[in-house]
């Protein structure tokens, strides 16, 4: 069953849609982080002011690298010796859509680690936008049955795995910035 879920999730993503899917966190909102048209349909579904970026998820480090002009060398410490799914904000990104690139040239990504995320982004060859599952401003959705019908209904397809699963809590961020500054966004 995960075979075709990533199969059906591919084909949209390939399309230029936008799914709701299981996270290594919380159930995620997510489209090709490379198309603008993808990512503003997700702007727009969750009433979420552009100002606000959301984080890219990857695979591994070398798609990371692909991204992000200059990964510092403390990041490769932080993932390493993180306890629980970390999302490190980066300076300077690449090759991705503009409006997925907050406004002071930084982009927030996550290596996922989590089986069903890993392989469909590998198999994509592309990072995937994540942003929680729910209408700007509401709580995020822990729990499947806690994404709104809006939200549902509003992309191309919803992964049909994990749906009983409690998630725990959102991702730690961490920023880095080129100067060697490191500032802990949330835990």
């Amino acid at each position: 069953m995960t075979q075709e879920q990533i199969n059906n999730a591919l084909k949209i993503l390939k399309q230029g849609g936008i799914i709701v899917y299981p996270t290594d966190t919380i159930w995620g909102i997510g489209c090709d982080a490379t198309n603008a048209e993808a990512v503003q349909r997700i702007y727009e579904l969750k009433q979420r002011a552009e100002t606000k970026s959301m984080i890219c998820l990857v695979s591994d480090f070398k798609m990371l690298h692909q991204h992000i002009e200059e990964v510092p060398e403390v990041a490769y410490d932080i993932l390493k010796y993180a306890n629980k799914p970390t999302t490190v904000i980066y300076d300077r990104p690449r090759r991705v859509a503009e409006n997925v690139i907050a406004c002071d040239n930084t982009l927030a990504i996550r290596v996922v680690r989590d089986k069903f995320c890993n392989t469909l982004i590998k198999k994509f060859k592309k990072p995937i936008v994540s942003t929680s599952a729910n209408i700007s401003g509401e709580p995020s959705a822990l729990r499947f049955e806690e994404i709104s019908e809006d939200i549902l209904k509003g992309v191309d397809y919803v992964v049909n795995l994990h749906r009983e699963k409690k998630s725990s809590k959102a991702s730690s961020i961490i920023k880095l910035s080129g100067d060697g500054m490191v500032k802990v966004i949330r835990k």
